[in-house]
């Protein structure tokens, strides 16, 4: 930045405004209503979005992620309770499969967004447990995070 440029800016003239290039992200996730609300935020970035637990590993396996965004709750049954053995069809599957793989998506920013706050807990602490670091955002404050994280 020039001498001149500096000038301006110390008097509030001009902006130090700096674009960022765009960012891969990964989405696991059963709604197509949340599909669209991740593809708004992150217009501009390329976004992979696998509703079910095979597509997500193929995706994980395969690309490379900035940032993923896990659901717990994928299929309409896991939505009333907890309390069933069907944690293969749920994003906990693919919190074991990251802690399972450690040299895949090593420098991604992984954030549960689940409503499921207890499986949410569960599935952070797993993944933590891998050395990964992780963290829980109910969804309702997700979009927050978003423009924290990832400001345009």
């Amino acid at each position: 930045m020039s001498y001149f440029q500096r000038l301006l800016v110390r008097f509030g003239l001009a902006d130090v405004k700096a674009e960022r290039l765009p960012i891969s992200v990964f989405l696991l996730d059963d709604d197509s209503r949340r599909h669209r609300w991740f593809e708004k935020r992150f217009a501009g970035d390329e976004i992979d979005i696998a509703e079910d637990v095979a597509r997500a590993r193929e995706l994980l396996a395969n690309q490379s992620y900035d940032a993923i965004f896990l659901d717990h709750d994928l299929l309409p049954e896991h939505y009333e309770t907890n309390d069933h053995d069907d944690y293969a069809r749920t994003g906990y599957a693919i919190a074991e499969f990251l802690c399972e793989n450690p040299r895949l998506q090593r420098a991604a920013t992984i954030i549960v967004h689940t409503r499921n706050a207890d499986a949410a807990i569960r599935m952070v602490e797993r993944i933590r447990e891998s050395g990964r670091t992780c963290e829980y955002c109910a969804f309702p404050m997700l979009d927050l995070k978003i423009r924290n994280y990832w400001k345009r």
